[in-house]
């Protein structure tokens, strides 16, 4: 025990607060902080993601317009996910879909999935061997149809100024069904503007559409916001380990994401330079985000049997100069 302090939450620990008033009355919200500079806000109504990440003082992630949402809001038709679209640092997309709204084998499938708006079964934390451990059970059952669960570890070192997220995902229903997550991380000012230095050391990149193409040369360099700006996504190939980072030469701050690149093959680079949308995604996961028909016509889609378990791991270091 620090003879110096009355209560750990002096120096580092975790807080529970509840959101009064707007669209995200009542949400859950678990603050973080490391008592090294990082501090981090888990959403437990919205699957356990990451709503906010600051360093130092400094945000790291983009905010969307509508801020936070509860999953009482939630619109399943087509696109109207970006309705309740907070952002933040990570938005979880799957389990069973990601990307472009599709039907596949007969199923409609909205974009991005439902997995994001759905809350925490159960939740609880500790510190546990130099970290602060948040555990979470976030399920997306449904009787008569499909039936995923997943099991979130997030765990932020006292130590060191990184957090990693280790998800389990288990088909607790009786047949075998698709699986697909994307980690949609996103990146927003002040860490992110035109001086942002982004480094994505892929063996490739290729344009998601025509209109990235146009661009492809300058994938890596940002721009300031541009009114009527349509987003350009690229996807990036790695080999074994993947690897992505941003860094702002004006704050001396900047993050790194790595993860298993054979497991997670599908990485995603946003780039939406748009007036208030302006936010860069950062974004690995098991497929792309085309639709699931596209993924399973590609020969990309993955499935998980009854009864398996598969486990995905992403880790975010902060750094300076």
């Amino acid at each position: 025990m620090n003879p110096y302090i009355g209560h750990d939450s002096q120096v580092y620990g975790i807080e529970e607060h509840r959101l009064v008033g707007g669209k995200g009355d009542g949400m859950r919200l678990l603050e973080v902080n490391n008592g090294k500079g990082l501090e981090l806000t888990v959403s437990l109504d919205r699957a356990a993601d990451i709503s906010r990440l600051r360093f130092r003082g400094i945000n790291m992630s983009y905010f969307s317009p509508c801020g936070y949402v509860a999953p009482a809001y939630y619109d399943c038709v087509g696109g109207n996910w970006l309705k309740s679209f907070t952002a933040g640092f990570l938005t979880t997309c799957g389990l069973r879909a990601v990307g472009s709204p599709c039907v596949d084998e007969g199923e409609e499938l909205p974009l991005h999935g439902t997995i994001a708006n759905q809350p925490a079964e159960s939740a609880y934390w500790l510190e546990e061997n130099g970290e602060l451990v948040v555990r979470a059970t976030v399920k997306d059952e449904v009787i008569f149809a499909p039936k995923l669960r997943l099991m979130r570890e997030i765990r932020v070192s006292l130590e060191k100024n990184e957090v990693t997220i280790c998800d389990t995902i288990e088909n607790t229903g009786d047949t075998k069904q698709p699986l697909e997550i994307l980690y949609h991380m996103n990146m927003g000012y002040p860490l992110l503007d035109e001086d942002s230095v982004v480094e994505i050391p892929s063996i490739g990149v290729t344009p998601r559409d025509d209109h990235a193409a146009e661009d492809i040369e300058n994938w890596m360099h940002m721009i300031k916001p541009q009114a009527g700006y349509v987003e350009r996504c690229y996807y990036h190939k790695f080999e074994k380990e993947g690897k992505a980072s941003i860094y702002q030469p004006k704050l001396g701050q900047g993050l790194e994401i790595t993860f298993d690149a054979e497991e997670l093959d599908g990485f995603v680079e946003w780039k939406m330079m748009g007036v208030r949308d302006y936010v860069l995604g950062l974004e690995c996961g098991n497929c792309y985000p085309d639709g699931r028909d596209v993924m399973r016509r590609t020969g990309m889609l993955k499935f998980i049997e009854p009864g398996e378990k598969k486990t995905y791991q992403v880790k975010v270091r902060m750094f300076s100069n």
